[in-house]
């Protein structure tokens, strides 16, 4: 075997920024991780210009690798219990919550550790490239990879674990072992992210002070992130090591 074919690849697009990770699959060491931030928040066809740019401007990504994975992370997803799932209504579960166009395409992932599934709208044109430039592919939505993530750290107790990526945010809430509630909120301030986390306890009726929060992301202790949760939130942590949480746990 061949130092050519014993890594793997993974991109997570966001149009608020790229991560990249390269991962040894021999060693299960990260060779190479890699994090760019927009100034601004791009559309899709922007967003695939400066994928472009990254991924010719490195030679880290020239090699022949043994996977390639994408996370596409955005708003636009929804979670649907594995017993009422039906492919045929994938708009029409996104429609309550998401805005959508007739044109999109939708796609869906099932979740491994729990009964749902996540339907929602990748980006189809960074899919396309990326498949004319390395072949066939996996990609998943941020949020599936997040909910297989975190199950192996969720309890018995009322828990909510959030994902900061910068100025997104994604919420769950686990109750019984069971996924009871998770969202995608976008943030530009401490404030704005301690309301939607509040406005989260207020909507599933959790007292703050008995609430089990673990952080993960893009965020510190005694930063503004943590230390505005740590002020209405009894009960915080952060996980250890869990900087570019999603792009760790691709595959």
């Amino acid at each position: 075997m061949t130092q050519k074919n014993i890594k793997e690849l993974s991109i997570q697009v966001n149009l608020n920024g790229l991560s990249f990770s390269i991962n040894n699959t021999v060693s299960k060491e990260d060779n190479f991780i890699h994090h760019l931030d927009f100034k601004e928040k791009l559309t899709p066809f922007e967003t695939l210009n400066r994928l472009k740019e990254e991924l010719a401007s490195n030679t880290a990504f020239s090699e022949n690798f043994k996977n390639v994975s994408v996370i596409h992370f955005n708003e636009l997803a929804t979670l649907v219990p594995k017993a009422l799932y039906d492919e045929a209504h994938n708009a029409e579960y996104l429609k309550f919550n998401s805005k959508i166009l007739k044109t999109d395409f939708i796609a869906s992932d099932e979740l491994k550790h729990q009964e749902a599934i996540s339907v929602y709208v990748p980006y189809v044109n960074i899919n396309n490239y990326l498949f004319d430039t390395f072949g066939s592919f996996k990609y998943k939505h941020a949020s599936t990879v997040f909910l297989d993530a975190i199950d192996s750290f969720k309890t018995e107790e009322k828990s909510i674990f959030v994902n900061v990526e910068k100025n997104a945010m994604q919420v769950a809430f686990f109750q019984n072992n069971k996924i009871e509630f998770y969202n995608h909120f976008e943030f530009s301030s401490p404030e704005d992210f301690i309301y939607y986390l509040l406005f989260t306890c207020e909507q599933k009726q959790l007292n703050p002070d008995e609430l089990k929060l673990t952080l993960t992301g893009s965020v510190e202790k005694d930063d503004d992130i943590y230390n505005i949760a740590y002020k209405y939130i009894r009960h915080v942590e952060i996980l250890e090591n869990s900087q570019h949480f999603l792009i760790k746990n691709t595959f």
